[in-house]
């Protein structure tokens, strides 16, 4: 079979030569198994200021404004009555899982105090600045974003309610979020003032509660699930994490029933889980096929499509470019 040099120009966001190298190890890798291939000329060209402007531009035209997500989207929000059950691994092999399936999905890190979807994914890299819009980093197939991506790992983040609204407001309606058919917010334990602020931001979130066996874990997530159900926000269901330990039996079954809602999935005490996100490789990116995987890429199946009653909310309106009024 005859073999030539294939020849590629790539215009790139970033001048950062780490960024550049990651990228043309990417190209490479999917470029030179072609047929025909035998070697390859790879070009990388920064865009210029006037083409940034202009890609800023259609993409804020193309989406209508930064942080809007479709009416497609499912949105689920991640919460525990406590720390400590696992509540972010779970969101990290979720949305792996959902991935995997086919489908656009992104994660949104509402811990802003204990933010740890980077280290789940492995990515320590800022996003993408672009106009003032802010393109997501994204890891084994999902678009990521997170207050861990603006400081360093070691640094605390001390804020409080005024703040933590605006730096949500800014996570959601700063970054392009590309209309996902999934978002995952990783919401903070507690019923505290991030959990408020997306029944306010996200009126069409669904809560996912995760805890563990163990009573105490269940009496403090019913709480939740009880300021979820009196905000007539619609519940998606439990997942019991660490199922089969020490931590005992039937807890997520108990707190489906009590709150009205459906058992998905009881995930095994497993160290590969716990190793995958040390590592930065979610246990359903790293093994699949595996027990623990399995049971996390059913309980993604499971996750119902629910929409929340316009009973008691507000619809706002905006006027369009045409003069008349529309919903937003």
């Amino acid at each position: 079979m005859y073999r030539h040099r294939a020849t590629v120009r790539v215009w790139v966001l970033l001048s950062e030569r780490t960024y550049q190298e990651r990228l043309r190890d990417v190209i490479e890798v999917a470029v030179r198994p072609l047929p025909g291939v035998r070697a390859l000329d790879l070009e990388l060209t920064p865009l210029t200021d006037a083409a940034r402007a202009n890609l800023a531009r259609r993409l804020r035209e193309s989406h209508g404004r930064p942080g809007a997500l479709g009416s497609r989207t499912r949105i689920y929000a991640v919460g525990s009555g406590k720390g400590g059950v696992g509540k972010s691994t779970v969101t990290a092999n979720l949305a792996v899982a959902l991935a995997r399936t086919g489908q656009k999905v992104a994660v949104l890190d509402a811990d802003v105090w204990g933010y740890s979807v980077p280290q789940l994914f492995g990515l320590h890299e800022a996003p993408v600045a672009l106009q003032g819009l802010m393109l997501p980093p994204a890891a084994h197939g999902v678009s990521l974003m997170s207050i861990g991506f603006f400081v360093s790992p070691d640094e605390p983040v001390v804020w409080r309610g005024p703040m933590l609204q605006k730096a949500l407001e800014q996570l959601l309606d700063d970054v392009y979020w590309g209309d996902p058919d999934v978002l995952l917010v990783d919401l903070p334990p507690g019923t505290g003032d991030v959990p408020l602020s997306v029944l306010q931001l996200l009126p069409d979130a669904a809560l996912l509660l995760v805890t563990t066996p163990q009573a105490a874990a269940t009496t403090v997530a019913a709480r939740i699930g009880r300021m979820a159900l009196d905000s007539r926000m619609p519940l998606a269901g439990v997942v019991e994490n660490m199922t089969g330990s020490v931590f005992g039996s039937g807890g997520g079954a108990e707190l489906a029933k009590t709150l009205g809602t459906t058992l998905l999935g009881q995930i095994p005490l497993d160290e590969d889980l716990r190793r995958g996100g040390d590592d930065g490789i979610p246990l359903v990116a790293a093994d699949p096929i595996g027990t623990t995987a399995s049971v996390l890429t059913a309980t993604a199946a499971a996750l119902p499509q629910t929409r929340r009653s316009l009973a008691g909310r507000s619809l706002p309106l905006f006027v369009t470019s045409q003069g008349t009024t529309a919903d937003a």
